[in-house]
């Protein structure tokens, strides 16, 4: 056994969440993609099973009450909430990640007021983000101006409506200053809308204790919901009143048995609703996120430190020099939870990986990433990538 592998197994040994990985539906196949979609967590079969044979088969239109289907929007966003910093009742789970950047896009033009008519957005965002803010530019009579999250508190003007950013870069993985940035942003006057795809589940976020004012999230990555989870929508508690959806569909009125013809907004989170939940992948959701009774979002943070540490260290050891080069940054209050390295012929690299039970993913043109989830990833699979990888390149 090896120096790097010894280290491992004790690491392991002494890893607080290792009993964790228990609960997931894992084989040989050392699995880094968590960052794309998530394991699966082992109950939540079951769980399914009862949702579609006695909560849909047996008990039908009464789930709608009896089974707490009409609830469920907000009772999972309760659940979600502590992953994010965030109190009760400022989340609601539904609709995709882009349909809710949308509604949080406009909502925080609205939200703005008059006299600001401009958007800035993170120029290097996950590709749906800026299409989403080009079209709420052009239906709300916005310039659109893309730059880099550090670049944000310098072009923040009086003109300055909204600012869309992520928490972490899709492609490096970079962690961004949420705290500072959401803080310029308020003092410029304009509204913070941040995108939380890659951190939630992975790292403190602190919502409320960093005043952001608008947050959407997925949930197929860390939080490990299944292909096509819902996302989720945080309007914070003081610009609820004021929150005006673009989407203003059946379910977030006051009245949604009404049958009114005029809208009237529901109170709360509420107002982030559209239409009938999607309950079937949204009780996959919840029962999924049982998997973090129990454990403490800081655990996952220093667990995710060094595990993503650990893996550099073994790159650094098992690969031939020049043939990788990190793109995530190296100091902890700046990386989220995987690593991108970037790699000649990397599309053809991950194919072997993947042949050889290493499953990571490719992003044009030349970069390898690695996504690390703490509840379930193991030092010893860090260990087995980063050789797998080296022999690979060798």
């Amino acid at each position: 056994m090896s120096e790097l592998a010894e280290r491992a197994e004790k690491l392991d040994a002494a890893d607080e969440l290792a009993h964790v990985r228990a609960r997931f539906v894992l084989d040989d196949v050392t699995y880094l993609d968590g960052n794309s979609l998530g394991a699966l967590p082992a109950h939540v079969p079951g769980r399914v099973e009862d949702v579609v044979r006695r909560q849909w088969g047996e008990l039908r239109i009464r789930s709608w009450e009896e089974s707490g289907w009409w609830t469920a929007p907000e009772r999972i966003g309760d659940r979600i909430a502590p992953l994010v910093g965030a109190a009760p009742g400022q989340i609601v789970v539904g609709d995709s990640t882009s349909v809710n950047v949308f509604k949080a896009l406009v909502g925080a033009v609205r939200l703005a007021g008059e006299g600001r008519d401009e958007i800035l957005v993170d120029a290097s965002t996950f590709p749906t983000d800026g299409y989403i803010a080009a079209s709420a530019a052009r239906l709300t009579g916005c310039a659109l101006r893309p730059v880099q999250p550090d670049e944000v508190p310098a072009a923040l003007s009086a003109r300055t409506a909204a600012v869309l950013l992520n928490h972490v870069d899709y492609r490096t993985g970079r962690l961004h200053d949420l705290p500072s940035l959401t803080a310029a942003i308020r003092a410029a006057g304009a509204v913070a809308v941040w995108d939380l795809c890659h951190s939630a589940g992975a790292l403190p976020v602190g919502l409320d204790e960093h005043g952001v004012d608008l947050a959407v999230g997925c949930t197929y990555k860390y939080l490990n919901g299944g292909p096509g989870a819902p996302a989720y929508l945080y309007v914070r508690r003081e610009l609820q009143d004021r929150f005006d959806s673009p989407l203003p569909g059946w379910n977030s009125h006051a009245e949604p048995f009404g049958m009114r013809p005029e809208y009237a907004p529901a109170p709360g989170a509420l107002r982030g609703r559209v239409g009938t939940p999607d309950i079937l992948s949204m009780l996959a959701l919840e029962a999924a996120l049982d998997v973090w009774d129990g454990v403490t979002v800081e655990a996952v943070r220093a667990k995710s430190l060094a595990l993503t540490d650990f893996f550099l260290q073994c790159v650094a050891r098992y690969v031939p020099d020049g043939r990788v080069e990190s793109l995530t940054p190296v100091p902890h209050e700046e990386r989220g939870s995987q690593v991108a390295l970037r790699c000649e012929d990397a599309g053809d690299v991950m194919k072997q990986l993947i042949e050889r039970g290493v499953v990571g993913d490719y992003r044009a043109p030349d970069v390898l990433r690695f996504g690390f989830t703490p509840l379930y990833v193991g030092f010893a699979d860090v260990e087995r990538a980063a050789r797998i990888l080296g022999a690979v390149l060798d």
